[in-house]
């Protein structure tokens, strides 16, 4: 549902999601996988109906289903550099730096299918600071939609998926996070279309209270 009249969600921690959540990199995602489209002969806006929220080489293994995985990762480690190189027109979600600010010395996370490298780049370029727990690319041995960065997440923070709620915008996100166990905020146009817990337009819908239990009290609308 979308966050008209103000909603109450109540957690232990939260795990975030970067590009898409804290930073549109939508710009910069559209030129890379564009072009990588156009030398493979594929049609661009197809691509770009799968990339959001997979790492690279799990969206290359949809679209060109006969090719080897090795070259997948391959061609991704290119994309990667490519995408690192290119933070022209990266900028923070609305919200999202008071949205971070608010949440220094409470359990949070972020989840991203970035590797290091290129989540560092575009988190500076937006002006972001990093959270203290990161799971990147390098963490993990499956790509969003598997629910294992999540999962990684909560259990770094030591608390259990139930409690926790993931701020999502993409389908792989959303659908990974739900296999996780975790409730979703979903973040801007394209999450609606997954069937997150709520839907915001941005992170200024949103005001997380620290209660004396322990708890986040999330104050969405």
């Amino acid at each position: 549902m979308t966050a008209t009249a103000t909603t109450v969600l109540t957690a232990r921690a939260l795990l975030l999601d970067m590009d898409g959540t804290l930073v549109n990199s939508d710009a910069a995602v559209e030129r890379v996988w564009r072009r990588w489209a156009d030398r493979h002969g594929l049609d661009g806006d197809e691509v770009m109906k799968v990339v959001h929220g997979r790492q690279g080489y799990a969206s290359m293994a949809l679209l060109l289903p006969d090719r080897p995985m090795e070259q997948n990762h391959a061609d991704n480690a290119r994309m990667l550099a490519e995408e690192t190189a290119d933070t022209e027109g990266v900028v923070a979600i609305p919200g999202a730096p008071e949205f971070l600010a608010s949440l220094r010395g409470l359990p949070h996370a972020l989840v991203t299918s970035a590797d290091v490298p290129l989540s560092t780049a575009r988190m500076a370029a937006a002006g972001l600071a990093r959270p203290d727990v990161r799971v990147t690319a390098e963490s993990v041995g499956a790509s969003k939609p598997d629910p294992e960065g999540f999962l990684k997440g909560a259990a770094e923070l030591g608390v259990d998926p139930a409690d926790c709620i993931a701020f999502e915008d993409s389908g792989a996100g959303i659908a990974a996070a739900r296999a996780a166990g975790m409730r979703v905020v979903g973040v801007g146009p394209r999450a609606g279309l997954h069937g997150p817990d709520v839907v915001v337009e941005d992170l200024t819908r949103v005001r997380v209270e620290a209660g004396a239990d322990g708890s986040l009290r999330l104050h969405i609308g």
